[in-house]
């Protein structure tokens, strides 16, 4: 689905935002085309093409002001991860994002540690590859900002609100609404920086994967710690199936490479449309929320799971819930249950439950999201929000068996 809801990235400066596609199957460049032929007219997006990744630095040499590459990892002459090593010392603003077959997990990993920014699967859905491009635009645009300002900043509070900015376009703002569910997610960020991030995949099967994590701490170092947690578990989720296989795989990686002792508390569902099945994981996040077509809820049992980079070597257990036509599960971050208002009370998880209990069943998964969201806004009223409001809601609807 493409994201209607964001700003084109063409449209924040005014001119088109220039694009490198460097792939050796020359129905690439006619399938590109034809996809982003608006955007194309419109003066939005204007691509440039190459066939592998010799072509590609001679087209950055030629095209110094080239804002992203779209690069297949496996090419003739030089490769992918080669290419990516040659940005450093070409254009080391430029944003890379690359082509992987699902399940090639030691190239992806190689390829986010040679800095490329994102990465898509093939076979390409391009619905996604839009997403992307438009998220890694704005991404770049942000940068660049905040490097060409960076001389007129004054002191911690500007960087913080730049970190601020670079952490919500990474978020997704398209969210999927077919007969089987329904998605949605939002942030209310809090004037600091904090570690909140949900994120949604597309799985092999037509299934979804759906992320809510909280980093500790405040400040750059949790945003930082933040964009690494979110591409880590992408990689991960993409390449397996199973919640608490993706979970065990990143708490060992990110505990191997945790110098500042940094944890993040994740659930991670994967939702079967076919089935209504929600299988999951939960290191030592709060517990979603289900409710119930008869209005009553519940919370999802926990897992047993710790926040990821405590304990080296843990294994995430998995359950399973089935969920019915109309019903809800409300994903969210303790921005949420620990919301004070002026005389310092909670929102509390007991607020919670009965503010799901009151949504709606005949409502979209976006109404839901609204209502949580309103309600906690209006029980803090004037109150300084300290942390960020983060939900994700997921909407079962007719299931094919």
């Amino acid at each position: 689905m493409a994201n209607a809801d964001a700003t084109p990235p063409a449209e924040i400066d005014g001119r088109p935002a220039r694009i490198l596609v460097v792939d050796d199957e020359p129905d690439l460049e006619i399938l590109v085309r034809q996809k982003f032929r608006r955007r194309i007219r419109r003066g939005e997006f204007e691509f440039t093409f190459a066939q592998n990744g010799v072509e590609a630095l001679e087209r950055l040499a030629e095209n110094p002001d080239l804002e992203m590459i779209l690069s297949d990892i496996n090419m003739p002459r030089l490769d992918g991860l080669s290419l990516l090593n040659a940005l450093g010392e070409v254009n080391p603003e430029i944003r890379a994002v690359m082509v992987s077959a699902y399940g090639d997990m030691d190239n992806i990993r190689t390829a986010m540690n040679r800095g490329a920014f994102d990465f898509v699967t093939k076979p390409i859905n391009f619905d996604d590859l839009e997403t992307t491009i438009d998220k890694t635009l704005r991404y770049s645009r942000v940068m660049r900002e905040a490097l060409s300002s960076q001389n007129q900043l004054q002191a911690l509070r500007q960087e913080l609100d730049i970190a601020h900015s670079m952490q919500l376009t990474i978020l997704p703002t398209s969210f999927p609404c077919t007969p089987q569910f329904e998605v949605h997610g939002q942030v209310l960020p809090a004037k600091e920086v904090g570690g909140d991030f949900y994120d949604i995949y597309r799985l092999e099967d037509g299934r979804l994967g759906l992320v809510i994590a909280d980093v500790s701490g405040k400040g750059i170092p949790a945003a930082l710690f933040m964009m690494v947690c979110r591409t880590l578990l992408k990689g991960i989720a993409i390449g397996m199936g199973s919640p608490g296989g993706a979970l065990t795989e990143a708490n060992t990686l990110l505990h191997a490479e945790n110098q500042a002792s940094m944890f993040v508390t994740v659930f991670y569902g994967v939702f079967n449309p076919r089935t209504g099945s929600l299988t999951y994981a939960n290191a030592g996040h709060e517990p979603p929320v289900l409710r119930h077509s008869d209005g009553s809820t519940e919370a999802l049992p926990f897992t047993g799971g710790v926040p990821l980079g405590i304990v080296d070597d843990m294994k995430f257990e998995e359950r399973t819930s089935t969920l019915a036509p109309g019903e809800f599960v409300f994903l969210f971050t303790d921005g949420v249950t620990e919301a004070l208002n002026e005389s310092e009370e909670e929102f509390g998880n007991e607020r919670v439950r009965g503010t799901i209990a009151e949504v709606g069943p005949g409502g979209t998964a976006h109404e839901a999201l609204d209502t949580l969201v309103r309600t906690v806004v209006q029980f803090t009223g004037k109150a300084e929000q300290f942390d960020d409001l983060t939900c994700l809601v997921l909407k079962a609807g007719e299931t094919a068996e």
